[in-house]
C-alpha cells in the first residue's frame, strides 16, 4: 500500500461528507442519466428546497421547474466534456458553474459532479454585474477560437512570417470573432478563397456549410436560378421538383461569393436585399424567405472604379465593404517566398514520390522573381519542376525559359566583357531586361508597370533596341 493510500484509508466516508459541508462552494453530484444523487450544504442553500426534495430527481426535471438554469449537468451529459456557464438558480443568483464527469473503469461516464461559486454579491457590490457576465462571455468566446485555431489545419497560402502577413492573418482572427460581411480584394493567385475559408474556420459557424459561388464561372442566365432557388414548373425546363439554392445550401454557415465584380446587375439589387434584410426570393415564389447566412465576398477588380462606371452598384459596393480586408502580392512579402517554396517541395515530393531539392542558383532566382501570378504560380511552378527536373538537385536550366533568362540577366551583371564600353553594357542589359519582363506580362502597360516606368517610356525603349511586338503586346 503506498502513502496516499495508507492516508485515504484512514478516512471515513462521514470524514468526507463533513468536508465537502464546510465549503462554502456548492458541489453537486449526479449519476451518468442526470439523477440527482447528493449534495453538500452550500448547494442545498443555493437550490432553495432540502436535500430529500432533491435527491432522487433528474436534473431536467429542476430545470423545467426554474431551480437553476441552464443545468450543467444537462450540458456536460450532451457536450460529452467539461463545461463551463453562468447558472441562473432560482431566478435570483447567478453562479459560475464546472461541470465534470467522473468516467468508470470503461472509461464511460458514471458521475457528473457540477462546482457553483456564487458572484452575485462580489459583482453586484462593484455594480459590475452585467460587465462581468459579458467578460465571461468574451473570455469564452476566445477560448473557443483558440480551440478552432489548434484544430484548423493552416492552408499552405496562409504560410507567411512577414511582418504584414502576419498582420493579416491577426485581422482574419478579429474578423472572424464578428458576424459581419467581409470584403476581400488581392491580386489573381493570392488565395483569397483559402483566406476566406480560414474566417469561416475560425468563426461561430465553422460547423455548418461552406458554400462556394464564383460569380464569373456561372452562366448569366442561371446565376439567379443557382443562387436563390426555384419553385417547380417557375421556367420552361425547370425542374418538376423545383431546385434548392446556394443561399438554402449555407444556411447556418458562410456563402462565399467570389470574383463579385461580375455579378450581373440586375441581380445586384437581390444581393443587396439579401444583405440587409437577410431575405431573399426562390423564382416562381411569392413569399421571402429568411437566411441565415454571413457573406464573404471577393475580387480582384476595383470595385469603386466599377461603381463610377455603372456597373456596380454604389449601395451594394457600401453595404459590402463593412470590414474591407487586402491580400498583399507575394512580390510585396518576400520574406514568405522561401517558406513557400520549400513547403511544395516537400508537398509535391511526397504526391510524386521524389526527392528533389532546391540548388542555390535556383532558390537566388525563385527570391528575386516578382511572381505576377501570386502563390497560385509558385505552386504549380514547383510542382512542374519536381515533375521535370532531371536531377535530384534542381539546376537553372530546369526553370522555365523566362525564369533561365532572368539568371543569364544576373550572369551578364558580373561578366565583365571589356569589349563594351559601360554605356553599351547597360544599354545590352535594359534590353534583356526589357525582353524577360515582355515574355512574363505579354502586354506594354503591364511591363513598364512591372518595370516601374511609364508606357511611353517603354514603348521609346523598346524602339531604340529594335524589340518586334507581337500581336497583342502593344
Amino acid at each position: 500500500m503506498n502513502k496516499e493510500a495508507e492516508i485515504l484509508s484512514k478516512f471515513k466516508l462521514s470524514h468526507l461528507i463533513d468536508i465537502f459541508n464546510v465549503l462554502a462552494d456548492g458541489i453537486y453530484i449526479s449519476d451518468a442519466i442526470g439523477t440527482t444523487l447528493w449534495m453538500n450544504n452550500a448547494s442545498e442553500n443555493l437550490c432553495g428546497l432540502p436535500k430529500s426534495e432533491l435527491i432522487g430527481r433528474n436534473v431536467a426535471e429542476l430545470e423545467s421547474m426554474g431551480i437553476f438554469s441552464p443545468s450543467i449537468t444537462r450540458l456536460v451529459l450532451e457536450t460529452g466534456k467539461t463545461t463551463t456557464t453562468i447558472q441562473l438558480v432560482n431566478n435570483r443568483s447567478r453562479y459560475l458553474v464546472t461541470g465534470y464527469i467522473i468516467p468508470d473503469e470503461h472509461g464511460k461516464p458514471d458521475l457528473i459532479v457540477a462546482h457553483s461559486r456564487d458572484i452575485t454579491e462580489a459583482v453586484r457590490t462593484s455594480s459590475q454585474l452585467e460587465e462581468t457576465v459579458a467578460l465571461l462571455r468574451r473570455y469564452s468566446q476566445e477560448i473557443d477560437l483558440m480551440k478552432r485555431e489548434a484544430q484548423s489545419s493552416m492552408p499552405a497560402t496562409l504560410i507567411g512570417s512577414s511582418r504584414s502577413y502576419l498582420s493579416l492573418l491577426e485581422l482574419l482572427k478579429k474578423v472572424a470573432a464578428v458576424d459581419t460581411t467581409v470584403l476581400i480584394t488581392g491580386e489573381t493567385g493570392v488565395g483569397k478563397t483559402y483566406h476566406a475559408e480560414h474566417i469561416h474556420k475560425l468563426s461561430d459557424r465553422c460547423d455548418a456549410p461552406f458554400v462556394h459561388v464564383n460569380c464569373s464561372a456561372i452562366p448569366e442566365s442561371l446565376i439567379e436560378s443557382e443562387l436563390f432557388g426555384y419553385q417547380k414548373g417557375a421556367f420552361t425546363g425547370a425542374s418538376q421538383t423545383g431546385k434548392i439554392g446556394l443561399v438554402k445550401m449555407a444556411e447556418k454557415g458562410t456563402l462565399f461569393l467570389d470574383e463579385i465584380s461580375e455579378l450581373p446587375f440586375h441581380l445586384q439589387s437581390k444581393l443587396l436585399l439579401l444583405l440587409q434584410n437577410k431575405t431573399y426570393m426562390p423564382i416562381g415564389d411569392t413569399k421571402a424567405y429568411t437566411a441565415d447566412v454571413r457573406i464573404i465576398a471577393a475580387t480582384n477588380a476595383n470595385l469603386l472604379d466599377r461603381v463610377k462606371a455603372g456597373k456596380f452598384r454604389h449601395d451594394l459596393y457600401y453595404r459590402l465593404n463593412i470590414l474591407p480586408i487586402n491580400v498583399p502580392p507575394l512580390r510585396e512579402r518576400t520574406e514568405d517566398i522561401f517558406p513557400l517554396l520549400y513547403f511544395y517541395l516537400q508537398k509535391f515530393n511526397i504526391k510524386h514520390n521524389q526527392a528533389r531539392k532546391f540548388s542555390t542558383e535556383v532558390l537566388d532566382v525563385l527570391h528575386h522573381y516578382d511572381w505576377p501570378g501570386n502563390v497560385r504560380e509558385l505552386e504549380n511552378l514547383v510542382e512542374r519542376i519536381v515533375i521535370t527536373a532531371k536531377n535530384v538537385e534542381i539546376q537553372i536550366s530546369d526553370l522555365p525559359e523566362e525564369l533561365r533568362g532572368m539568371s543569364t540577366i544576373e550572369e551578364s551583371l558580373l561578366t565583365l566583357d571589356t569589349s563594351l564600353s559601360l554605356t553599351e553594357r547597360i544599354e545590352k542589359i535594359e534590353a534583356e531586361l526589357i525582353l524577360q519582363a515582355l515574355k512574363t506580362h505579354k502586354s506594354s502597360r503591364k511591363t513598364a508597370q512591372a518595370l516601374g516606368i511609364t508606357q511611353s517610356l517603354f514603348m521609346r525603349r523598346v524602339k531604340k533596341y529594335g524589340i518586334q511586338l507581337e500581336p497583342g503586346e502593344e
